[in-house]
């Protein structure tokens, strides 16, 4: 067992390091046995003697602090020699890693690849993002066509704008539930009555002025019936 520094003397034993290398952060002042150099940021004890990094051949390593699994993991990959670096917690008394030493030019190949790994991630975004886009266009068209299937007389510019707001992806509303995507006959007409009723109707200035909203819904639906009786006859209309 690597013995820890004066700190307390029941402490949680340093983590276990498939190297067997730790480095310590002293939470004293600490100078080197060897050179007499201090106080030391980090030591390596041997002998329970603290050493400098220099005097123990790890003076040519860089720190890397903890928080980036990726890198410390492909950093500790690509050096020849690395170490553990851990701190004592007096509250918890034990210890916790704060990081690796790795060589300089390992770190350089190490965000190389994790650079790599991200470009590679942000490309498969943008091309989930294009799929995903000309998804939702081919259905916003299949939903404008069901609209006007349903309601012949509705202008194809407003049909293709309550179809592109009723499936907008995120939004949660009539179009991207079970029903909207199924195209439903209840769902598209949930969507052209929500439209009309915003659009056609005083119904937002209804509401604006503090009328309930039930109460506002009830003064509109006249309104809203005749909207929609117009764009349902107008079909019957061209059909006869």
């Amino acid at each position: 067992m690597v013995p820890e520094p004066r700190t307390a003397p029941r402490a949680t034993p340093p983590p276990h390091t498939p190297t067997g290398l730790l480095v310590f952060q002293p939470l004293k002042r600490r100078h080197c046995a060897e050179c007499r150099r201090g106080p030391l940021p980090l030591l390596v004890l041997e002998d329970g003697a603290p050493r400098c990094l220099d005097c123990a051949d790890l003076g040519h390593l860089v720190f890397l602090p903890s928080g980036d699994t990726a890198l410390t993991r492909r950093s500790r990959e690509e050096s020849a020699l690395s170490a553990v670096v851990v701190r004592f917690n007096r509250r918890k008394s034990r210890y916790e890693r704060q990081g690796v030493l790795v060589e300089e030019a390992a770190l350089a190949r190490a965000e190389q690849r994790c650079l790599a790994d991200a470009e590679a991630r942000r490309r498969r975004r943008v091309r989930d993002a294009r799929r995903r886009a000309a998804q939702d266009a081919l259905f916003a068209q299949a939903f404008a066509a069901e609209i006007r299937r349903l309601f012949p007389g509705c202008p194809a510019d407003r049909a293709r704008a309550i179809a592109a707001h009723a499936s907008e992806r995120g939004s949660g509303r009539v179009g991207r539930s079970a029903a909207g995507r199924a195209l439903t006959e209840g769902a598209v007409a949930s969507a052209v009555v929500a439209s009309v009723r915003h659009l056609d109707t005083p119904y937002d200035r209804l509401l604006m002025s503090g009328v309930p909203r039930h109460e506002a819904r009830r003064r509109i639906a006249s309104a809203v019936e005749t909207v929609l009786r117009g764009w349902t006859e107008a079909g019957l209309g061209s059909a006869g």
